[in-house]
């Protein structure tokens, strides 16, 4: 019953940036943890990235911590992935994905309730 719609994802030479948006619909958004993960064609999906309900709190994988940074504007129903220094690397398809419940297990792809459909970052050497 929530619906998550990403937007922003494109072509980019290394070393740029691209933010990618993620809205969500209904009226508890502000009750979800949020979480974005990635996945290349014939691998498992990655996390990236998350952030609790409140904002308080920021989780990341070691290969974007310092060039990635997640947000949330609760007022505005979205979250942000600003991907900056972005490398070859991390092409992939990146899904929003949010928690009802606000587990506290981000780095889990089963513990998400609703996913957005997909935006394909591609990076170029």
């Amino acid at each position: 019953q929530v619906q998550l719609v990403e937007s922003g994802g494109g072509l980019v030479q290394a070393g740029g940036s691209l933010r990618l948006s993620c809205v969500a619909s209904g009226r508890t958004f502000s009750s979800y943890a949020m979480g974005w993960f990635r996945q290349v064609q014939g691998k498992e999906r990655e996390f990236v990235t998350a952030i609790n309900r409140s904002g308080g709190s920021t989780f990341y994988a070691a290969s974007v911590k310092g060039r990635f940074t997640i947000s949330r504007d609760n007022a505005k129903n979205t979250v942000y992935l600003q991907m900056n220094s972005l490398k070859p690397e991390d092409t992939a398809v990146y899904y929003c994905a949010a928690d009802r419940e606000d587990s506290g297990s981000y780095y889990y792809s089963h513990v998400y309730d609703y996913w957005g459909q997909g935006a394909q970052v591609t990076v170029s050497s």
